[in-house]
């Protein structure tokens, strides 16, 4: 537990100290107070230092898209402790899936049915075919962008013609 040496558990309420602390090194957010955690200057400053820093945000401002974009910024995956809110706001996960497909796990399902998100996600990572909706992982150019990225995204495609054309044109 290196980190905990690095902070005062004393001082954790103490917003001056937390402030500087988390301008650090972000993740010692974790040991502030509940309070800070929900202080949404402490909280941006730890995120701008280490976008890893929302895992401890307060549920308020996982749900804060100014917040929630500044973490998914800077790392991308981040997008896994957002609020359902923010995981049904198209800004929100397009901006996460272009920089990690993966996070289409997250979005809910009407953006699984969101050609634009779903394209984006695809495009970085074909393997995430499989949580698109039903209707898109029929969509030939998605299907088609997917399979490019990752033959495996193949087992995922639900229309059994339009896989046996894309299998075709393959040979």
């Amino acid at each position: 537990m290196r980190l905990i040496m690095e902070f005062d558990e004393e001082k954790k309420d103490d917003r001056n100290y937390v402030l500087e602390r988390v301008k650090e090194k972000g993740s010692l957010l974790d040991y502030a107070s509940d309070r800070l955690k929900d202080d949404k200057e402490v909280v941006w400053e730890a995120i701008k230092q280490d976008g890893n820093a929302l895992e401890f945000a307060s549920k308020r401002l996982k749900d804060d898209k100014e917040i929630v974009l500044e973490s998914i910024k800077k790392v991308g995956w981040t997008a896994c402790y957002v609020s359902s809110r923010l995981a049904n706001d198209k800004e929100t996960m397009l901006t996460a899936v272009k920089i990690n497909g993966q996070e289409l796990y997250y979005a809910s399902e009407q953006l699984r049915d969101d050609y634009d998100v779903v394209l984006a996600a695809v495009q970085n990572k074909g393997l995430i075919l499989k949580y698109a909706s039903k209707k898109l992982r029929a969509n030939k150019e998605i299907v088609e962008t997917a399979v490019n990225n990752d033959k495996r995204a193949l087992d995922f495609i639900s229309d059994e013609k339009l896989k046996e054309e894309i299998l075709s044109n393959k040979e």
